[in-house]
């Protein structure tokens, strides 16, 4: 695989940071550019981030000295910089759809860790074990965009990574049409750690904004279909979703309850579980997990510190799989939300893109 020079924009924030260590020492793309807003603008790297530095692996060396260049402003240094960039802005919706529609025009590809356009028909929301196929409507957004080039590819919502990994291989098996769903993220899903948000020690908050309505919504876009210029999305099975904040610094958990138009075999489930892999795993991406869904047989397990860092936090853990008294079966999930979910699952998606050609 060819070497590709990437930037990341909105680097100093949290998935930003999360971005850097990623990608330090990844065997395909290398960071050339960094950029943030216009305060952090001309800065390097280390004097914009400071003591807000929230990983636990240092700064990259090869970075803390590189200089912030300016998100909006600089967008045409940036393209003569790169091969594409990845995105992670703490912006308004409407200013990140702008800003990522200006840098594909620019002829950059754009790998967004951002929601702004995930609802977008022409822009495709992937997961690459889950919905590769999806890569498919590129051709379709750079007609609309005026691009050889540039387009944009979103992730989806962090906490979907947990538990919509775990549905896939079963839906069409017995024919999914409800799911019920009770997500438990973690403070740095809201950029926070215990440091700067010393208010949720001990606490929890039965509310996230957003985050109910895209996890109802977003599955349909991962399961729908490439149909001519747009993804359709899929019309079943039918979510309903709660999402609470806890106390927790890394690893989104989720309470699932489904219901089958075929009675499911849990064992069978299990089976499948175990021997699931998809196109991540078929074409042997540098960041993709050997073994993506892994079961658990203890009744006290997954847990969060034990399972979050799982096959480098980019594995899927599950357990608990059982009858339940009014759907078909229940169970638990977990994923990493800021590698999985987040930054990591971009990087993944960019290998994807890369694998087939269209970051070329």
């Amino acid at each position: 695989m060819k070497s590709y020079n990437v930037g990341i924009i909105g680097a100093t924030g949290m998935v930003g940071q999360r971005f850097a260590t990623l990608l330090e020492k990844h065997p395909w793309f290398h960071v050339t550019a960094l950029a943030a807003s216009a305060r952090s603008a001309g800065k390097t790297y280390k004097e914009a981030v400071g003591s807000r530095w929230a990983m636990k692996a240092p700064m990259p060396e090869q970075m803390a000295d590189m200089v912030i260049l300016d998100a909006s402003a600089d967008k045409e240094k940036i393209a003569g910089m790169v091969d594409f960039v990845f995105c992670a802005v703490n912006m308004k919706k409407d200013e990140i759809k702008a800003l990522e529609e200006a840098y594909a025009k620019a002829e950059i590809p754009v790998v967004s860790n951002n929601s702004a356009h995930r609802g977008t028909a022409d822009v495709p929301m992937i997961v690459p074990e889950l919905n590769a196929e999806h890569t498919e409507i590129i051709p379709a957004q750079r007609k609309r965009l005026g691009t050889k080039r540039g387009f944009i590819a979103v992730k989806s919502n962090c906490s979907l990574q947990s538990y919509v990994p775990a549905l896939h291989p079963i839906k069409d098996l017995y024919g999914l049409n409800q799911v019920l769903v009770c997500t438990y993220q973690a403070i740095s899903g809201a950029g926070k750690t215990f440091a700067t948000w010393p208010e949720m020690v001990d606490n929890l908050i039965p509310y996230i904004g957003g985050e109910e309505e895209k996890s109802e919504q977003e599955p349909l876009k991962l399961w729908g279909k490439v149909e001519g210029d747009r993804i359709v999305n899929a019309d079943k099975p039918q979510f309903t979703a709660q999402c609470l904040r806890v106390p927790v610094s890394d690893g989104h958990t989720a309470a699932v309850f489904a219901s089958f138009d075929k009675k499911p075999d849990l064992e069978e489930i299990k089976k499948v579980w175990a021997n699931f892999r998809g196109p991540a795993q078929e074409l042997h991406l540098p960041s993709a997990p050997k073994q993506f869904i892994h079961y658990f047989e203890e009744n006290d397990q997954p847990q969060i510190k034990s399972a979050r860092e799982l096959e480098g936090g980019m594995a899927i853990s599950v357990g608990r799989l059982r009858p339940d008294t009014q759907y078909d079966l229940k169970f638990v999930c977990m994923s990493h939300n800021t590698l999985r979910g987040a930054a990591g699952g971009a990087v993944l998606m960019a290998e994807l893109l890369a694998a087939k050609g269209y970051l070329d």
